[in-house]
């Protein structure tokens, strides 16, 4: 039964629970009203505790799914994003970021450095049984400079990643981690490299965070005369 249910998307799987929440808890909630109009009050109000339960069951099933939909599945190492910067000035780039299936993005940003952010979120136990694999969403996109002077006072730029359309997931779990034991760890990841004119890299993300790799030769001198 596990096998066959870790061969589902976890977004789908808990799409599934809510829609069979549902329908479960319907007939429950019309056998009860049927039993209290009859004067049937013990019968009645069980039904209809047991009918609430499961749409409140339901409802936390679909929650959980729909911000699901903002993160990816993260089975092992994969491309996250692409960033290639080109210089406009001293301390001051454009970096198209491009993520999969996604059309890429132009940010400028200020420093000597660009840095990108992520979320990710572990389950444990039984979630890891069902196929609930890590999964993660990029947060943040920002400039900054490698002197720590300077990034106490020069312009910043801070850009967001991601979309806020559906419910957060990670506010939900870290609200009501101690009523979620499928989750096990919420945790930041940062990585960030030099910034060059013309520079390409890959970034990468694994269960244990970013990673972000130079791409073309200008990107490897980037890294290459770090300090």
């Amino acid at each position: 039964m596990i096998e066959w249910l870790a061969g589902f998307d976890p977004r789908t799987l808990l799409a599934g629970f809510a829609v069979l929440g549902v329908l479960l808890a319907l007939p429950l909630e019309l056998a009860a009203l049927a039993r209290l109009r009859r004067a049937q009050w013990l019968r009645g109000t069980f039904f209809l505790v047991l009918g609430g339960a499961m749409l409140l069951g339901a409802t936390l099933a679909g929650f959980v799914a729909a911000s699901l939909y903002g993160y990816g599945r993260l089975t092992h190492e994969q491309l996250a994003a692409s960033a290639t910067a080109q210089q406009l000035g001293e301390r001051h780039y454009a970096l198209t970021l491009a993520l999969p299936d996604t059309p890429p993005r132009r940010f400028e940003l200020r420093g000597d450095e660009w840095q990108i952010e992520a979320r990710l979120l572990k389950w444990r136990g039984m979630g890891n049984l069902a196929g609930f694999d890590t999964v993660y969403r990029l947060e943040r996109l920002a400039g900054r400079y490698s002197d720590l002077d300077m990034e106490r006072s020069a312009p910043r730029s801070i850009h967001g990643l991601a979309e806020r359309d559906a419910p957060d997931l990670w506010a939900l779990v870290k609200r009501y981690h101690a009523w979620l034991p499928f989750a096990d760890a919420l945790y930041g990841s940062a990585a960030y490299v030099p910034l060059a004119d013309g520079a390409a890299y890959r970034v990468s993300v694994s269960a244990s965070g970013l990673i972000i790799r130079p791409t073309n030769e200008a990107a490897q001198r980037a890294v290459g005369a770090w300090r």
